[in-house]
């Protein structure tokens, strides 16, 4: 069922869709080398096949996995007879070129600069950080989306319908649950959607998919999730983006993704003890101590029922008001130390505990704060040169809104002297 034209080809209308940029490359023949970065089954293998059709270009299917480097000489003398022959162009695809490591993909250079390849690649990974500066800097990234529930339900009634390359001959029939069922489960996986389609027509009672049919077809799949890889930091990104933003439901299901997939529940909560004090802070100083505590107890009872701590952690570091003051400050402050250097310490707030650091001076003047009407002495504490500097500036939300208003009470008793 891969398609083998653009009209046949669901999916991706934003760069394949009348007008748009793929589509326009490949319609003028202008199609030069390209990194197609994008999910399973997307149609990055099939894009290729289409382009090389249409260009009527010599197509060389090249594995990152099955193949090496070694094997570009035959590629290259193979390329070079479609050259001399007919002038037909080589398109060489690298499947999941982000498995070459740098050197490896250097080998392509030579051949692409002089245009006796054209290079398309396809990744999963990010090719910002997988696929070598020269090899981008030469070619255009395109970004492919997951397919669209509505463009795989297309695919599966294609593939049912059919005759010579699908379903078509065994006359089966599909309810509108089931289709939908398949769509949804694929996550915008045309493969893992025909695969599916598959298995139930296999097993399909009276000529007829149903939705329990498809359900026991489906099975549990593993979640799109790289430890190693974007989609690792992806999802902890949303996850700290939901709690900043104040929104437990989608720390839950931000969470949830990271269990299911496997991800070590310790590193979900170390992330949870900093947030609590980068973007909670005094706002609420026990969102501190939950995170603790929820780390403590995760380690003492583990999964299945960690997993209750856990969520009791998030949804209260998601609800609680937020304060990025302590952070901001400690940053300031270290500007401050990195740009002026070690400014010496006022000599009042030195200890003195020698007789010679009496007679220099040493802790002369010192005010003991609880001998003061509100434990205040209104004596300065940094170096002379800082003074006036503020690094800390509590907001006006939770408990930092009654700091705030003690700062400001003390500031004022001090300039009032």
């Amino acid at each position: 069922m891969r398609p083998r034209s653009i009209e046949e080809f669901r999916g991706q209308e934003h760069i394949l869709g009348q007008g748009k940029l793929l589509r326009r490359l490949i319609e003028s023949d202008q199609v030069s080398s390209l990194i197609l970065w994008g999910p399973p089954g997307s149609g990055k293998t099939t894009l290729a096949r289409i382009i090389a059709n249409a260009t009527r270009s010599h197509f060389i299917f090249f594995s990152a996995i099955l193949s090496g480097v070694k094997d570009l000489r035959q590629i290259v003398k193979e390329a070079e007879e479609q050259q001399a022959s007919d002038g037909r162009r080589t398109i060489l695809f690298v499947d999941e070129i982000h498995r070459f490591n740098k050197a490896q993909q250097d080998a392509f250079l030579p051949y692409v600069e002089k245009g006796l390849l054209t290079l398309i690649g396809a990744t999963t990974e990010n090719p910002s950080f997988e696929v070598i500066a020269p090899l981008l800097s030469r070619g255009k990234v395109l970004v492919l989306k997951p397919l669209r529930k509505e463009d795989i339900e297309q695919i599966l009634e294609n593939a049912l319908s059919d005759d010579t390359r699908g379903l078509g001959g065994l006359g089966l029939s599909m309810s509108k649950e089931a289709l939908s069922f398949i769509a949804e489960q694929s996550e915008g996986d045309a493969r893992i959607a025909l695969n599916t389609l598959e298995t139930a027509a296999r097993i399909a009672a009276d000529g007829t998919i149903g939705l329990d049919t498809v359900r026991e077809a489906v099975q549990k799949k593993p979640l799109l999730y790289d430890k190693g890889g974007e989609e690792h930091y992806n999802v902890i990104s949303a996850f700290i983006k939901s709690m900043r933003g104040s929104d437990p439901d989608g720390a839950l299901y931000w969470m949830a993704r990271m269990i299911e997939a496997g991800e070590d529940p310790l590193f979900i909560l170390r992330r949870m003890v900093i947030l609590a004090s980068e973007d909670i802070g005094n706002a609420d100083p026990r969102a501190l101590q939950v995170a603790i505590a929820a780390l403590q107890g995760f380690q003492l009872v583990g999964m299945p029922e960690g997993r209750i701590i856990m969520a009791q952690a998030a949804t209260y570091l998601a609800t609680a008001p937020k304060s990025n003051a302590s952070y901001l400050g400690i940053d300031e402050a270290l500007a401050e130390v990195r740009k002026s250097g070690a400014q010496p310490v006022p000599l009042h707030i030195r200890n003195a505990p020698t007789k010679l650091m009496k007679e220099l001076g040493y802790h002369k003047g010192y005010r003991y704060d609880h001998d003061y009407e509100e434990g205040y002495s209104s004596q300065e504490f940094l170096p002379e040169r800082l003074q006036g500097k503020r690094y800390y500036r509590p907001v006006g939300r939770g408990y930092e809104k009654y700091i705030k208003e003690r700062m400001e009470f003390l500031r004022d008793k001090k300039k009032k002297g």
